[in-house]
Order: C-alpha cells, then structure tokens, then sequence
C-alpha cells in the first residue's frame, strides 16, 4: 500500500534497516501476557531481518549479589526503566519513563505502543517526529476487575489512540469493526502467532501427578470475565472421569478468588495455581484431552492459540472472538450446563476429539504464525517512516456502539454444542 503523498510503493528496496521502539509492555524475555510473547517472537524477527530494536522493560527489584538485568536479548536493545506504585495507573508510570527516554535520546524511527491506555503518551513522541501506532488490545473499559475510574479512563484512552496515533493495531476482527462503527476509522488487522507442538515429551507430567490424556485443562488469570467459576462449576456438573488441571492465581484476594476456592472443594478439581517453567506448561496443553477456555473480553488470546499449537481440543466461552479463532472447529458455551455437556463429549468420543484437535493445530499453522505476523509489522513501520498516518481522519467517537455488554457476544440462548 502506498503511502500518501506517495506515488511508488514501499518496499525494502527504498526504505532500508530501521530502528524501532517498542514502548508500553513489562517487556522481555517474555514470562507474562500476549503483549509482552508479541514483543519477544516479533522483535527477535525483526532482528534477524537487520533492523534495530529497542524493547523498554520495566526494572524488576532484584536481591543484593544479583547479577544487572541484560542489556540485550536475541539480538534485541533492553531499556530497563521503573514502574511507579500506583496500583492500576503504576504501568502508565513507567510508560511515560520510556517515552521521554525514546524522545530525548537517540531517537527512533518509529514506534510501536502497546495497550490503549498508554495513548495519551502519543503526543510526545510524534512531537519529536517519531511515527507511531498503538495496539489496542481488546476492549479494556468493558473487564469486570476495573472500577469506575478506571473504566473511564480506558474509553477516554481509546478516543486519545484515534485521535493521536499515525496507525493503530486490532489482533481480532471483532476489534477493528468496533473502531470502524465507533470511531469510523480503520486498523491494521495483526494478530498473534503461535508454536506448533509435534509429538512433545510428557516427563514432566509426572512431577505433577498427571498421566497423557488424562485431565482436562484451563489456563486463566482468576477474574471474572475469564469465568473460571463457571468452567468448575461445568466440569463438577459433568460426569467427567477426568480430573480438571487449573493453572492460575488471582491477581488480588477478594471474594471471586474465595469463590473459585470454594467451587474447588471437589477432589476432581486440582488447583495449582501459577506455573512459570514454560517446557512444563507446554506438556500440560500438548496432553490435555480439552482446553478449556472462559476469556470472553478481549481479541485474539493467546492462551486459546497456545492449545490450538499443542494440538488439543478447545471449548471456549461462545464470544464472536473466540468464534473468529476457532472457526467450525471450535465447542462453545455460555453456561455451566452446556460446558458439562461437552466435557462429557470430549471423553466419551475419544475419537472424534483427536481429529478436532488435529484440525485445530492445522488452522493454527494456516493463521497463526509467527513470520506472517511479523511481516505485517514490517510493512507497517515501512508505511509509516515514509508519511502513512490515519492521525486526524477519525470525526470522534460515533456512538454506533453500544457501551454495554459483550463486543459480538451471543445471547445465552444460542449457546451451541460446536464441534465436539
């Protein structure tokens, strides 16, 4: 695509290695969210491809005798900048730190900002003449977690990204129809890639008390929209012969932690809350006989991929996102009665789940990889150092979209059977 005011197209040929920021996550090495494994396996890419990449990370506290964090990792230049404690907002902190360093020093040729509620911070990069595009993630303002203030925060930060940001990023289509209805302005469809597990060791099973094929599986945050209580609930209902295997903690104590635990008191359920060592989990998807999956707010997941590379059968919460990743193949719920019923498939048709596992990891590896994505966003940050910007063709927001309920969400009466 050309850029405007542009009469030839951009291409490697008449743009050459660029150096690019990446502003906005906890950074890298990649231990924590979609955000930050975008980071890692684009960056690295990138790299390899001959461009500069800075990463700004946020400074961890380490013990007196430790060893500095480093300074470069696969190939990529790590600035290590601290976060405020400021609850919520102490991220927003640590962004405006790294935005003054990328304006003030050697300064980039384009930037990419994760996260919506960092929008605000736009202004001053693009006041140093640095392009720049915000990923926006899912819808933020609509997460139960988030209390009023914060709720309107994130809606006033979607209207700053339109409003400021030379391009902005959706990693669903359900995403970028809603910035099309609400703000009437378009975004790069980008969304994440994936590992394709191939015939991985189970030895780490072991460890943890687990056989291959024997455990169901979810892998989620404990908050609300993420309805880890209504996939227990499900699996309890369930005449599930398999145990169910929860990997996750609450970010804080209150009482939907209390009622998880409380809904856990079934000697099928097994808590182990979270799990660091990435070999491990990866086994834990590969050999689970269903992923089950409760993310209803938000684009593209990366947990739900993750289960589609490991080659493993996903039911997920019946939302048009989850519907857009696992097309046909998918089983979807929007209860706990219709999650029982599912569970109950997956293991007595044995067989029929295999092959939906296995249809699953092709779709996978057909739109989910990791050099596809980064060539989109190379072909973006060549749009934008040579004049591509969408900054100031939104008219504001429209009002087309409802500020209520679930972004492309089914009625409870709809839920479907799918797949298994």
């Amino acid at each position: 695509m050309a850029a405007p005011g542009h009469t030839e197209p951009v291409t490697p040929s008449n743009v050459g290695a660029l150096r690019i920021a990446m502003i906005g996550t906890r950074g890298v090495p990649a231990a924590f969210g979609g955000f930050e494994t975008a980071v890692e396996e684009v960056g690295r890419r990138l790299v390899d491809r001959g461009h500069a990449v800075t990463v700004y990370c946020r400074s961890r506290n380490s013990a007196p005798g430790h060893l500095p964090p480093a300074t470069v990792y696969l190939g990529m230049r790590l600035v290590h900048l601290p976060a405020l404690r400021l609850g919520a907002f102490g991220p927003l902190s640590h962004t405006a730190f790294s935005v003054a360093h990328a304006a003030t020093g050697s300064r980039p040729d384009l930037a990419f900002v994760f996260n919506s509620a960092n929008a605000p911070f736009v202004p001053f990069l693009r006041k140093r003449g640095i392009p720049t595009t915000v990923h926006v993630d899912g819808l933020e303002w609509k997460r139960d977690k988030w209390g009023g203030t914060a709720r309107r925060y994130y809606r006033w930060a979607e209207q700053q990204a339109v409003r400021w940001a030379d391009a902005l990023i959706a990693d669903a289509p359900g995403i970028v129809d809603y910035y099309q209805a609400e703000f009437a302005i378009p975004t790069e469809l980008i969304g994440y890639g994936t590992h394709l597990l191939q015939n991985p060791p189970a030895t780490r099973l072991a460890e943890l008390g687990l056989r291959p094929h024997g455990y169901h599986l979810v892998v989620a945050r404990f908050e609300p929209e993420n309805h880890v209580d209504v996939i227990i609930d499900g699996y309890r209902r369930s005449s599930a012969a398999l145990p169910l295997v929860v990997v996750g903690t609450a970010p804080h104590p209150g009482a939907y932690a209390r009622k998880i635990a409380a809904l856990a008191h079934d000697p099928r359920v097994r808590l182990l809350g979270r799990l660091w060592d990435q070999d491990q989990l990866d086994q834990l998807y590969a050999h689970s006989v269903s992923y089950l999956h409760g993310h209803s707010v938000g684009g593209t997941n990366p947990s739900l991929l993750r289960a589609m590379g490991a080659r493993t059968a996903a039911i997920a919460w019946d939302v048009r996102f989850n519907r857009d990743v696992l097309g046909v193949y998918g089983a979807y719920f929007r209860d706990a009665g219709t999650l029982a019923a599912l569970i109950e498939d997956a293991e007595l048709n044995p067989h029929h789940t295999q092959e939906v596992s296995e249809a699953l990891q092709r779709r996978a590896a057909a739109l989910y990889n990791w050099g596809h994505v980064t060539d989109n966003y190379e072909d973006l940050a060549r749009r934008l150092v040579s004049g591509y910007s969408t900054q100031g063709k939104s008219p504001g927001r429209t009002g087309r979209t409802p500020r209520r309920g679930r972004t492309g969400a089914r009625p409870p009466s709809t839920a479907a059977r799918g797949a298994l």
